[in-house]
């Protein structure tokens, strides 16, 4: 039998088979992926074949697949989620604040696994006009790049995102606090998924949700993911500049095809950030993946 994973819940999965019912399944074992080291060899998003003692014995061949660095920091990756359409990235600049360096991790990864992503600024009513204009600043940044921007306020005008999501799987995602549960009981206008209040003491979020899960409402179908606290790439080092549209733009002009846009003579990418044609946010970004060996970026 055939069906979808949608909720994962560490040893079990449930699986809506393709006539609608839904199982409860487990996978044995010796269950692994050839070529694939992850912490989690069968993720939400996963088609998958079961057998009459709901034990999952396939994987079919996955389009794409996000993952990020487990939280021991081992060298094992964590699939977030698999076959996905697009990747909603909800940001707050206020309660709790989301970095760029987070921002522009997310971007490289979905970069590099050809998963399109919309920026969603939430929290738009507890800004000041000064936040308001960074967040102009921001919006402004990552559409000259080529990445949509939204804004929106999750308990007030959530239906802009619709249009969106109708048709895909999309894949929610963001730091713990940034409202995604907020905005998919508000899509959904009835409470799906469990809220918190933000730490008034870290002024973060705390997590309510904790596995990843579709949520799926007529043909809007929702992968709510747990708040990632330190978003990882993970062996994209070697080629992290192809994951940067504009890096990617300007290497070509570089004097050496190996150029790693650090030190070397007639760089094109160094010449573009000093002229400002590259924002400095972004090339410290990518700097600090190119050094993923200091294990404290994966922390907020």
């Amino acid at each position: 039998m055939k069906g979808l994973v949608i909720k994962t819940t560490g040893k079990e999965f449930l699986v809506a088979s393709q006539s609608g019912e839904l199982l409860s399944c487990t996978i044995k074992g010796n269950f692994r992926i050839k070529d694939i080291k992850s912490t989690n060899p069968v993720a939400v998003g996963d088609w998958v074949y079961i057998d009459e003692n709901r034990f999952i014995y396939e994987i079919e061949p996955r389009k794409n697949y996000v993952v990020r660095k487990p939280s021991n920091l081992s060298k094992q990756l964590h699939i977030i989620a698999a076959n996905i359409d697009q990747a909603l990235l909800v940001v707050t600049v206020k309660k709790p604040e989301t970095s760029t360096v987070f921002i522009d991790r997310f971007l490289a990864s979905a970069e590099a696994y050809s998963i399109p992503v919309i920026i969603v600024f939430n929290k738009m009513d507890l800004l000041s006009d000064d936040d308001l204009e960074y967040v102009e600043a921001l919006s402004s940044l990552y559409e000259n790049i080529g990445y949509r921007c939204i804004k929106i306020s999750s308990l007030e005008n959530c239906d802009a995102l619709r249009p969106f999501l109708q048709g895909k799987l999309s894949l929610l995602s963001g730091n713990s606090g940034v409202g995604k549960s907020t905005i998919v009981n508000a899509l959904y206008n009835k409470d799906v998924v469990r809220t918190a209040e933000i730490s008034t003491y870290h002024q973060a979020g705390m997590h309510t949700t904790t596995f990843s899960e579709i949520h799926r409402i007529n043909d809007i179908s929702i992968i709510d993911t747990p708040g990632i606290k330190g978003f990882g790439t993970v062996d994209l080092s070697e080629e992290t500049g192809h994951y940067f549209k504009e890096i990617f733009h300007f290497s070509k002009k570089c004097r050496f095809n190996n150029c790693t846009h650090t030190h070397e003579p007639g760089c094109a990418v160094v010449d573009a950030v000093e002229k400002h044609l590259i924002a400095a946010s972004r090339y410290q970004s990518f700097l600090s993946i190119m050094n993923d060996d200091n294990a404290e970026k994966y922390r907020k």
